[in-house]
């Protein structure tokens, strides 16, 4: 075997591990109202198992855990973003949603640092028990102000929909996100648990009628560092990427007359929130 094929060969994720992993595919957002636009761009995602990672990025050159690197990933960055361990704000979070056994694992898809920027809209995690079947999820949504909302999903520790390779979810908007949608709002997931493949659907309607669906997907690769460099080749600074289009359609939809709320009063102060996410 030549060395190219060697290395592909040890770029293919496999899922039957509990390792962490590197998603590269695409992102897709469509607007329905004023302004309306569809648009697509590649990502990068890293699939991190919260009790794993510290370990594994040590062994990587171009990956770091709170420290500066080609790509990193900092405890501040997600979770309780107050110098709490991830495990440790994850397991008392979901225990307030009737999780309370402690997950066997935990797993946090997220967009990294790059070269030390980082804007991550939507963050996912994905809790399991012994059987590997998932037992919680929580949508962390955050938005240019420097605010953060979880919306959480549980069945009180039982398996969510077993079975299923994909199940819907839904949650009123609580959290103030884009300046020009509303607050009353619904919002609709299409979730499947992350493996060889990550899909992730979040349709948000107004008086019943879509307003905005992003979509976001992508293959497994194993975490590397062989990875690590095609994905810096193939899809560099995917936070400008995100925050750059988010400024210029607010620009236009401005421009051609969009309402604009302001952020509620009763949010304004509030850096956290957590609500209930449902199954539908």
């Amino acid at each position: 075997m030549s060395q190219a094929e060697q290395t592909k060969q040890t770029d293919v994720y496999s899922h039957h591990t509990n390792q962490s992993a590197v998603y590269l595919g695409q992102v897709m957002h469509q607007r329905f109202t004023i302004a309306p636009y569809q648009f697509r761009y590649g990502v990068m995602s890293l699939k991190i198992n919260i009790d794993t990672f510290a370990d594994e990025a040590r062994r990587l050159k171009r990956l770091s855990f709170n420290r500066f690197n080609l790509y990193s990933v900092y405890l501040k960055d997600y979770g309780a973003r107050d110098g709490k361990p991830w495990r440790e704000w994850a397991d008392a979070l979901l225990a307030q949603y009737g999780l309370t056994r402690p997950a066997h694992r935990i797993e946090l898809v997220c967009f990294p640092r790059f070269l030390g920027v980082t804007f991550n809209p939507l963050a996912m995690w994905f809790a399991y028990n012994q059987d590997n079947q998932l037992i919680g999820v929580m949508a962390e949504v955050s938005n240019t102000f420097g605010q953060w909302h979880h919306y959480v999903l549980t069945q009180n520790g039982q398996p969510i929909a077993p079975g299923l390779v994909k199940f819907k979810a839904q949650a009123q908007k609580v959290f103030h996100v884009s300046p020009f949608i509303g607050m009353e709002c619904l919002y609709r997931f299409v979730f499947a648990a992350p493996g060889k493949q990550y899909q992730l659907g979040i349709y948000q309607l107004e008086n019943q009628q879509p307003v905005l669906t992003a979509v976001q997907t992508g293959k497994a690769f194993t975490l590397n560092d062989s990875t690590l460099l095609k994905a810096a080749l193939t899809h560099p600074f995917n936070t400008l990427k995100v925050i750059g289009l988010i400024h210029w359609w607010a620009l236009k939809i401005w421009v051609k007359g969009g309402k604009f709320h302001k952020t509620p009063a009763s949010l304004a102060t509030l850096n956290h929130s957590h609500t209930e996410m449902t199954l539908c």
